[in-house]
């Protein structure tokens, strides 16, 4: 398989959906919205934007499976499968703010070996593939050399739903806003993701994930010289909802203190 002439058709792809979700902001209003759960938020944007990308991915990949947001299309036992997030960042699309992105990465097996996210408000699209460079819009990207959290700005993300980890989030918050350069909470990971893997911060963390907030995002990170691990250090990050993110200097440092605020005891 060809993943460097296979990641500039999905670019193409998530350009085309980004358009559509460009246009439809301008005429979107909240009547249009539907409530999954308690600020979780979908719209016929995520729906008929899932449904063009999944239809041109199986123009270019017959064959594959899909694990999609919205579920317009299922996976099996398929070798290659598609994680898709049609429009991360839905409650700021809802409410005219950015970022937004496309999300759209393949898996080999259990192996993530393409990832695009274009996010939509500033027309950066962000991609890598296996053993390629991390790029932005055609320019190569790095991951930043700052080594400490006194020289880090950080993303994270709040959780909507999963509230059993509220006061970790807050000790965690508390600790971060007293010796970082501060924290950011963006309201897209993929974008969040996708910015660390260009140096614009240092490291990121969330729980109550889906695999399509991060899939994409994650190889790009780790094209860019990036690392990444569920709370426990381990690799169980795209599917258990937990994800510690950050440059390759700064990792170790940063993960512990996730870590402890989160699991409960310094590794």
């Amino acid at each position: 398989m060809d993943l460097e002439k296979l990641c500039f058709d999905v670019q193409g792809l998530a350009k085309i959906a980004g358009l559509f979700i460009s246009e439809e902001r301008e005429k979107f209003n909240i009547e249009d919205i539907i409530v999954k759960g308690k600020a979780d938020f979908v719209s016929y944007v995520d729906k008929q934007a899932e449904v063009q990308i999944v239809n041109g991915l199986r123009e270019l990949l017959p064959g594959s499976g899909f694990i999609a947001e919205e579920g317009t299309a299922k996976s099996s036992d398929e070798k290659y499968k598609w994680i898709i997030d049609p429009l991360d960042g839905t409650t700021n699309f809802i409410h005219g703010l950015p970022p937004f992105a496309v999300s759209i990465a393949l898996m080999d097996e259990q192996e993530l070996v393409l990832g695009v996210v274009y996010e939509v408000t500033q027309d950066e699209c962000f991609y890598a593939w296996k053993g390629s460079k991390a790029y932005l819009n055609g320019e190569e990207i790095k991951v930043s050399t700052a080594a400490s959290t006194s020289d880090a700005l950080i993303a994270t993300g709040f959780p909507y739903s999963a509230f059993e980890k509220l006061e970790s989030y807050i000790e965690s918050m508390r600790y971060f806003m007293v010796h970082s350069h501060g924290l950011r909470r963006l309201g897209s990971a993929a974008t969040d993701m996708c910015y660390v893997a260009a140096g614009r911060f240092e490291a990121f963390y969330e729980h109550g994930l889906k695999p399509w907030d991060v899939a994409a995002g994650t190889i790009i990170l780790q094209q860019a010289g990036g690392k990444v691990a569920d709370f426990n250090g381990g690799d169980k990050f795209l599917f258990n909802g937990e994800m510690v993110a950050a440059n390759g200097a700064y990792f170790n440092e940063f993960y512990n203190i996730v870590h402890k605020y989160f699991v409960g005891s310094q590794v």
